[in-house]
């Protein structure tokens, strides 16, 4: 991998960062009573895009989308907006027994990849909030981790082979499950989202056990992190032996019902570099492998053109080559700091940006996704519309602001 890489002035950034800071409250959303099919919620929170007069809006709490939005947002202005959010999650929690997709009824048959913990550990940590705040929303975290996650029969039959767990639908329906990954649509698990133990929901569930391992320890609970421990272990030993591919240098997600690791190359194989479970010898490898996803504008979520977008009449996969998205890159970057590889982060982070500006300057706004491959051309489409906006997309470029051009070299 390259690692010179042209660096961005504030100067270049100032007119975007001064549009995102603005297109927050737009965002905003607050409805503390059911209308519809809208779930009411105690606390404003944060839709992930407003376009006026679009036919395509939200005005829905996502669960996942909402951990990558408030990571620009850590200051005292936006403190109450994302203890609220948080908050909203435990409700519908509590509620539902649950964190649906969103805050919508037709969502509550599925959810969304697992950041609960991470989200209050993030607030806890940014805004010192006391153990027995963090003990309160963590114990709604294990509840989720049991019910849902760790759920053996309907309504949350995903914890299905050797104590790994899947992405999961009410009514066990592959398309639909596979919307519960976030990555909708995907070539990763062939339609057959049911058959697959993914490798970035096992590493999520790995960061559960450890972070209520960590909680426990710095409590002086220490059978109680023992126990949050050795389930960490055991599942870290699973994936190594199921997904964990030496040769390739990379993670895979792993068909259990044909006893195979999938074929399909993405980036879900960082989330066990994000949350800490590989070893310096693996992070070394997959640091290796991030060459079969760069472009000149970033990582593409897969290696190459997945067959479902070049076999006649199949479904768009933009969760694909050659489109890149916030969140992955998000949790590369953050993946390689983690591991010292603070140069590969600067030049993924910097290209990334480049792209999010290149279009910016162009069009005056902000893309969920991008083609990384061209992107002077326009992102591979999905199911929905394309969407401008966009809450995870502007919360990264802003973050990674943050982080590589505040900061000093």
């Amino acid at each position: 991998m390259q690692h010179k890489e042209r660096p961005l002035m504030p100067r270049d950034v100032t007119v975007a960062r001064e549009f995102i800071a603005s297109y927050w409250p737009h965002l905003i959303r607050f409805h503390a009573k059911d209308n519809g099919s809208l779930i009411g919620l105690p606390y404003p929170y944060l839709v992930p895009s407003y376009a006026e007069d679009h036919a395509f809006d939200y005005d829905e709490l996502f669960y996942w989308d909402s951990y990558f939005m408030v990571q620009a947002l850590w200051d005292d202005e936006h403190k109450a907006l994302i203890i609220g959010i948080l908050d909203d999650l435990i409700y519908l929690f509590k509620r539902f027994k649950i964190i649906p997709n969103s805050s919508q009824y037709y969502m509550t048959g599925r959810s969304q990849p697992p950041f609960l913990t991470s989200l209050i550990l993030d607030v806890a940590n940014h805004y010192h909030m006391s153990n027995a705040w963090t003990a309160e929303r963590l114990d709604v975290a294990k509840e989720e981790y049991d019910m849902v996650w760790m759920g053996e029969r309907k309504p949350n039959d995903r914890s299905v082979y050797r104590g790994l767990s899947r992405y999961f639908d009410y009514n066990y329906l592959d398309d639909i499950a596979e919307t519960e990954s976030g990555w909708d649509m995907t070539p990763r698990f062939s339609h057959h989202a049911l058959n697959y133990l993914p490798v970035d929901l096992n590493a999520l569930l790995y960061k559960y056990e450890t972070d209520f391992a960590r909680f426990a320890h710095a409590s002086g609970d220490a059978n109680e992190a023992a126990k949050w421990f050795a389930l960490a272990d055991k599942r870290k030993d699973t994936m190594n032996e199921l997904m964990w591919d030496k040769s390739k240098g990379l993670y895979f997600d792993y068909d259990y019902v044909r006893g195979k690791r999938g074929g399909v190359i993405s980036l879900a194989s960082y989330y066990p570099m994000w949350v800490g479970m590989v070893s310096d010898v693996q992070a070394e490898q997959l640091v290796r492998s991030l060459g079969r996803f760069l472009n000149v504008g970033g990582l593409s979520t897969t290696d190459s053109l997945p067959v479902s977008q070049i076999v006649l009449g199949s479904g768009p996969t933009q969760w694909a080559y050659p489109n890149g998205w916030a969140p992955l890159h998000f949790l590369v970057v953050e993946a390689l700091e983690r591991y010292g590889y603070q140069k590969e982060a600067r030049m993924i982070a910097t290209r990334w940006l480049k792209t999010n500006l290149y279009w910016f300057n162009k069009h005056h706004v902000f893309l969920e996704k991008y083609n990384v491959v061209s992107p002077q051309k326009p992102p591979q489409k999905g199911l929905y519309p394309s969407q401008i906006g966009f809450g995870w997309t502007n919360a990264v470029f802003e973050r990674f602001c943050q982080d590589y051009i505040d900061q000093p070299l």
